[in-house]
């Protein structure tokens, strides 16, 4: 059974895939700064994406993505290992 934090990651994503395409801005002739409107859209939504994205990969991943939170990210961290002679 999926927790409440789980389904507001599935709704965050959800929300990001619906408004990646401005649609509602279709047609708007709108130029600011010299760009069009949708293309400053595109330019915030790719990085509140970017910022979505990067919390999930620290705070989501191992409860959406099947991974065992335990094992990281395979890195042996006792003493003497990884590498070490």
């Amino acid at each position: 059974m999926r927790s409440i934090r789980d389904w507001l990651w599935i709704v965050a994503f959800v929300v990001l895939v619906t408004f990646s395409v401005p649609w509602f801005l279709w047609g708007t002739s709108t130029v600011v700064a010299g760009l069009p409107v949708w293309l400053w859209w595109h330019v915030g939504w790719m990085g509140l994406a970017a910022v979505v994205f990067a919390l999930f990969t620290r705070h989501g991943w191992d409860r959406l993505m099947g991974v065992d939170s335990e094992v990281g990210l395979g890195v042996d961290s006792r003493p003497g290992r990884g590498g070490e002679p």
